[in-house]
């Protein structure tokens, strides 16, 4: 936090997979949050991220959640797609940042906000390793739920990345509604979809 500015941290999760939305999220933690074990989601298992997502939800001065779907992130680009839901979500937060960190190396103006982009932002930043992990626990969920409505594919592990079974799956099953179909292994089975 710089100074005792309200910052919010902001991260995505599921930018590299083949299926389904990719899960933004802002966060605003007060100033004397300890979170211990904190850090960037990928390096956490999966039941330490559900454990610190109770408690940034609970102690976060304001957090906020948002899933862009995979036909806007065709439409718009996956990385135009993050930027939108990050914005999405600053939006839906009940305070108005006064800076914003965001993990990565790029980004947009955000109205008269000042922003910081950092590359491991959330191996480094509280409120944006907060962010991370509700991105990642929120798609998770959504996934989870997913798979259990397009079974074969795996995504109850894979969540939606392309692991071997996954492309295999898609070789074999076609694509889904949630595949994103500007993507190199779902683009040449756009014609062949079975849902």
């Amino acid at each position: 936090m710089i100074a005792d500015v309200a910052e919010a941290g902001c991260d995505e999760a599921g930018r590299g997979c083949l299926c389904g939305p990719v899960s933004c999220a802002a966060v605003i933690l007060p100033p004397d949050l300890e979170l211990p074990g904190l850090d960037d989601s990928k390096r956490l298992t999966a039941r330490r991220r559900e454990e610190l997502r109770r408690v940034i939800e609970r102690e976060a001065v304001c957090w906020a959640v948002e899933m862009v779907g995979p036909e806007e992130i065709d439409r718009i680009n996956i990385l135009n797609a993050s930027i939108t839901g990050m914005q999405r979500a600053l939006d839906r937060l009940r305070l108005r940042p006064e800076h914003i960190l965001v993990d990565g190396n790029w980004f947009r103006p955000y109205g008269d906000v000042p922003y910081t982009t950092v590359v491991k932002g959330d191996a480094t930043y509280m409120s944006v390793a907060a962010a991370s992990v509700l991105a990642k626990t929120h798609r998770d969920e959504y996934m989870l739920e997913m798979a259990g409505r397009y079974p074969g594919y795996g995504w109850e592990s894979n969540m939606g990345y392309p692991s071997r079974a996954h492309r295999e799956a898609i070789a074999r099953l076609g694509l889904t509604p949630l595949h994103r179909k500007s993507f190199g292994p779902c683009r040449q089975f756009m014609d062949e979809l079975p849902f």
